[in-house]
């Protein structure tokens, strides 16, 4: 027969099994930890075209970057995530791009091969000579500018040299210099535009040899587009210094 007391030893033992059956603590589910975001890397792409040409002539470069915060061409500067820009390089040139963005930076190249320019003769086509008006197309060419400007690119010298160096050779020509704009802005703000393009092209060349005598200047602001499209690499063909035979000097 069991006594009260080993009875009540017992069920204090119990109890106190219990309890500490009841504190033991619980784990604790860990929290799954969510990798960090990865900022992509910038991509770029630059193009040239044509990517050989001869001395004087004209290059488009396009470009299109994506992811990224600054965008520059070394010889240009900063421009846009994409565009376009008409260059006119005097010797073979590699443009380079970099793109830059919270992911890291990347290059892009595009190299223009350019051949030593060389003044047009007359050579015979189906036995007829080159007239004169295709000589002087041949040798006085046009030339561009930046947005709102009228100041000469620095490729666009040679050009104006080219010129200069035909109009030497052919002394009884005139020539008569307009002034071209985009379509943005006044009609009077464009017409003054034109004129200081026209007078910055007319400038060179009379640095260049060429008299004075011989350049008529007009503006035609944005009246006479030569592109009507309402995109950048339309209103640059019409931001120009355009040349035309304005008779000879002895009419």
């Amino acid at each position: 027969m069991i006594s009260r007391k080993t009875l009540t030893l017992s069920l204090v033992l119990i109890a106190s099994f219990a309890v500490v059956a009841g504190c033991k603590k619980k784990p604790v589910p860990q929290t799954a930890t969510a990798p960090a975001a990865t900022t992509p890397a910038p991509t770029a792409q630059l193009t040239a075209t044509p990517e050989t040409i001869t001395a004087g002539d004209q290059v488009v470069l396009s470009w299109k970057t994506m992811d990224a915060d600054s965008v520059s061409i070394d010889g240009i500067g900063s421009v846009p995530s994409s565009g376009v820009k008409t260059v006119t390089p005097t010797t073979t040139t590699t443009y380079h791009l970099t793109a830059r963005g919270d992911g890291g930076s990347t290059d892009a190249t595009a190299t223009v091969t350019v051949n030593p320019a060389q003044a047009a003769v007359a050579v015979p086509e189906n036995n007829q000579p080159m007239t004169a008006e295709q000589m002087f197309k041949a040798n006085v060419q046009d030339i561009f500018f930046d947005y709102d400007s009228y100041d000469v690119r620095t490729g666009d010298e040679a050009v104006l040299s080219k010129a200069a160096a035909f109009l030497a050779a052919h002394p009884e020509i005139k020539v008569l210099i307009g002034g071209y704009c985009d379509e943005r802005g006044s009609n009077e703000y464009n017409l003054a535009l034109g004129e200081n393009r026209a007078n910055a092209a007319k400038k060179l060349l009379v640095q260049d040899g060429v008299s004075p005598n011989r350049l008529r200047v007009v503006s035609y602001g944005k009246e006479r587009p030569f592109c009507t499209e309402s995109t950048e690499s339309c209103w640059q063909q019409n931001r120009r210094a355009g040349f035309s035979i304005d008779g000879t000097t002895g009419n």
